[in-house]
C-alpha cells in the first residue's frame, strides 16, 4: 500500500511541473489563507464563495484582499457549472502614494469530479474577463484556467467513502493569456501554481489544510518569478 501510495505522489507531482523559461528569475515569500465554501440550496442550485487574503514579507506594502462569490448549477452528481464575480484590492499602499491596485472579474466555470487511479480527483476549467484598475490606466483582458486536485486519505484505503481522518493532497493550476496578452506579460502563459498540503477532514462538511504552494510567475520586462506561498485554508460543503 505504502508503494501504491508513492506511485500516486509521483503521478500527480509530475503533473505539476511545468518548464523553466528563462534563465533569470526573482525568488519571493508570501503567505495566504483561505475560506472556500460551497452551499447546496437544491438538487440542482447552490453557491460558492472564496475569501482570500495574501501577502508577502512585508504586509505594509503587498497585502492583497480576494472576494470570489459565485453561483452553482449541479449538472449531476459529479459536473458543476458555475458563474461569478470577484474582486481583488491591494489592501495596502502601492509606490505611488494614494493609489490602490483592484482588479474586478466576471468568470465561468466547470467542475468534473472523477477518481484518477482510485484517488477522488477534481478537473476544473475558468474562463475569467478581467477588469484591471491601474494607477495611471484601466486595462480588460481574459485569461483562461486549468486546475487539477488529488487527495490521498491516510486513514481509508483508496477507493472507500472517506468522511473524517487525516490527507495529503496535490493540486496544480495553469493560466493562460487568451486575450490582450500585450498588456499583461506578452505571453500565452502567464503562471504556473503548484501545490502540496498536509490535512484534515473533521467531517463530510468541514477540511482544513496547510501546505506549500510555488507559484512561478512568466513576466514580460522583468525577470520571471518564484513565489514560495505557506498556505492555510479551510474548506465547508453546507
Amino acid at each position: 500500500m505504502k508503494h501504491l501510495r508513492l506511485n500516486y505522489l509521483l503521478v500527480l507531482t509530475t503533473l505539476s511541473l511545468t518548464p523553466e523559461f528563462g534563465h533569470a528569475q526573482d525568488h519571493v515569500f508570501g503567505g495566504w489563507a483561505g475560506w472556500f465554501n460551497n452551499v447546496r440550496f437544491s438538487e440542482n442550485w447552490g453557491m460558492n464563495n472564496d475569501i482570500q487574503f495574501r501577502t508577502g514579507k512585508d504586509w505594509n506594502t503587498n497585502s492583497l484582499l480576494l472576494i470570489r462569490p459565485g453561483v452553482n448549477y449541479y449538472v449531476n452528481t459529479r459536473q458543476t457549472a458555475s458563474v461569478g464575480y470577484a474582486a481583488t484590492l491591494v489592501t495596502s499602499q502601492l509606490p505611488v502614494a494614494g493609489n490602490r491596485l483592484t482588479e474586478h472579474r466576471i468568470w465561468q466555470q466547470y467542475i468534473i469530479n472523477g477518481d484518477l487511479l482510485r484517488m477522488p480527483t477534481q478537473h476544473r476549467f475558468r474562463l475569467e474577463q478581467r477588469f484591471l484598475r491601474r494607477p495611471d490606466e484601466t486595462v480588460f483582458a481574459q485569461r483562461a484556467r486549468y486546475f487539477i486536485r488529488g487527495m490521498i486519505p491516510l486513514s481509508r484505503p483508496l477507493g472507500e467513502r472517506f468522511e473524517r481522518g487525516a490527507f495529503i493532497s496535490l493540486q496544480n493550476e495553469l493560466f493562460f493569456n487568451i486575450h490582450n496578452k500585450a498588456a499583461l506579460n506578452g505571453r500565452l502563459l502567464d503562471q504556473n501554481r503548484a501545490y502540496a498540503s498536509v490535512g484534515f477532514r473533521i467531517s463530510s462538511r468541514y477540511d482544513i489544510e496547510a501546505g506549500y504552494m510555488n507559484q512561478f510567475l512568466l513576466r514580460n520586462a522583468m525577470p520571471n518569478a518564484f513565489t514560495h506561498i505557506a498556505q492555510i485554508a479551510l474548506y465547508t460543503r453546507l
